[in-house]
This record gives C-alpha cells, sequence and structure tokens, in this order.
C-alpha cells in the first residue's frame, strides 16, 4: 500500500513566503503599522501587543538551532493520489498548483540541529501548504522525525500549525493519527524527551493525535487549539462559549497545557527544558 512517492529531493533553507512581505504590515491584532526590520528583531511578533504573526518552518529552524545552522532530512517525500480524488479539481493538480503557488513540496519539515550543543530533531508543519493538512507524507515525516530521534537519542520537538487533516486522502489521511501517536511511543519507552509545541491554528486530528501527547505541552500565546472549531460546537451544544474558548491561556488554565511561551523567549526555554529532562 503506497502512501507517498519519493521525488528528487529539493533542499531549502529559506523559506518567509509565510512571514509578512513589503516594508510595512499591519498587526491583525492590534492594528499597529509595523515596519519590516521591527518584526525580524521581534522574530515576526508585534511589539506593540505581542500578536505572534504565522512563520514558515525554515524560520522556526533559524530561530531554534545553534547560528540557525541545520540539515533538512527526508525533504524528497511527495503526496501520491491513493484514491483518485477529485472535487473541484483532482488532487495531484491541486498539489502540483500549490507547490508552484508557494515554492513548498509538503506542509511539514524535519530538519536536525543543535541547540546549545545538543542535538535535537525538529519536525515543523506549515499551514502555507494546503492548510497544514497532515496527509500520509505529513504523518511519515513526522514519524521519521520520531525515528531519527530515536536514532540519536536526541530530544523530539514537533511544531503544530494545521487545520487537520486532509481529507482528499480520506482514510490515509486519518490513519497517520495512529501511526504518529504509536511512533512517539518508542521515544517514551527509551525515555527520550518529546516537546509538543502547538501554534496558530492547531487544529483537528493534529490535536487528537501528537499534538497533545507530548512529555510537555507548550503553546505560542492566543495560539487556537482545539478540535472542532467554536462555531461548530457552538451550533452543535445549542450554547454559548466561555470567553477565550481554544485559545492557549484557557487551555492552560484548563491544565491542557504546561507552559505559554513568547516566541523570542522559544529557544531558550525549551534549552532549559531539555536540560531538566535529562537530570
Amino acid at each position: 500500500m503506497v502512501w507517498f512517492k519519493r521525488a528528487k529531493p529539493s533542499i531549502r533553507t529559506t523559506d518567509k513566503r509565510d512571514t509578512p512581505e513589503g516594508l510595512w504590515t499591519k498587526c491583525d491584532d492590534c492594528g499597529a503599522a509595523l515596519h519590516k526590520k521591527q518584526l525580524e528583531d521581534h522574530q515576526y511578533t508585534c511589539p506593540e501587543c505581542g500578536y505572534h504573526f504565522r512563520i514558515s518552518p525554515a524560520e522556526y529552524f533559524s530561530i531554534l538551532f545553534d547560528g540557525g545552522v541545520f540539515q533538512e532530512f527526508d525533504a524528497g517525500l511527495r503526496a501520491a493520489d491513493p484514491l483518485g480524488f477529485v472535487d473541484t479539481k483532482n488532487y495531484p493538480d491541486r498539489v502540483r498548483e500549490t507547490m508552484s503557488k508557494t515554492g513548498k513540496t509538503e506542509a511539514c519539515r524535519n530538519a536536525v540541529g543543535e541547540m546549545d550543543g545538543r542535538p535535537v530533531v525538529v519536525s515543523a508543519m506549515d499551514f502555507g501548504f494546503i492548510g497544514g493538512s497532515m496527509g500520509s507524507v505529513v504523518g511519515e515525516k513526522i514519524a521519521r522525525a520520531s525515528d531519527r530521534s530515536l536514532e540519536l537519542g536526541a530530544p523530539l520537538v514537533v511544531i503544530a500549525q494545521s487545520g487537520g487533516a486532509r481529507m482528499m486522502e480520506g482514510a490515509f489521511s486519518l490513519m497517520q493519527m495512529a501511526k504518529t501517536a504509536a511512533r512517539l511511543t518508542r521515544l517514551g519507552d527509551k525515555g527520550i524527551p518529546y516537546i509538543s509545541l502547538m501554534t496558530n491554528p492547531t487544529t483537528g486530528g493534529i490535536t487528537a493525535s501528537f499534538a497533545m501527547l507530548g512529555d510537555i505541552n507548550i503553546s505560542e500565546p492566543k495560539a487556537l487549539i482545539g478540535f472542532a472549531g467554536p462555531r461548530v460546537i457552538r451550533d452543535t451544544i445549542k450554547r454559548d462559549l466561555p470567553e477565550g474558548f481554544q485559545r492557549a491561556e484557557f487551555l492552560q488554565e484548563h491544565g491542557f497545557l504546561d507552559l505559554i511561551v513568547h516566541r523570542k523567549d522559544l529557544r531558550e526555554q525549551l534549552i532549559r527544558l531539555f536540560g531538566h529532562m535529562a537530570g
């Protein structure tokens, strides 16, 4: 049963297509006019209100790894079309169109590098590719990141940024929930740390699988985290939802998150956590 196919690897070390472009950008939260240099200096967060702009895997790699140096692996995996799926267009055409438009090859990238001299594996999702949806390639990449972590005895960080399962792959997509969860169990058996970082948004099958399985679950501020969206839940139960429902702060208050970490503090916080977990 083929869920993905291997293509010639394409290694990209920079990718800012999801970060604000142009000299000036308006903050989506407070409306402040922000210069590009301000955003870069604040790691693409608003210096006025702390709003976190969505960034790409390459940006996270640059922020987290020592000197921004990393080695990408499994970059050559490409989506197949196991169901022959067609809606307004067929699935292979949709994938090719997204690749052409974004310069991205899938909704996840894997890399290994060092953080404070310690080898670390990072698997980062990308909302800019079909809503960060988890198809069989994304599931396979996260599974392989877990395997690489096990092989190196190195901590694993998975950065979730997704609208959920990729329904164009049907049950093949849903099966990735079980596969990723099972692979992560191996890390726990060997005492290798796994930290889940949830960013905006983390929803659907992602939340229902690997994103909530970290030894420590952390989030960026105000990230939307949940299974079904608030409107769907409200319409189903016919009740108003609590203020801040499904935001990171609400989840931390109710015990679903261990920490909320500003992006400027993320690298140092992860280094501290790895140190504690190794001890």
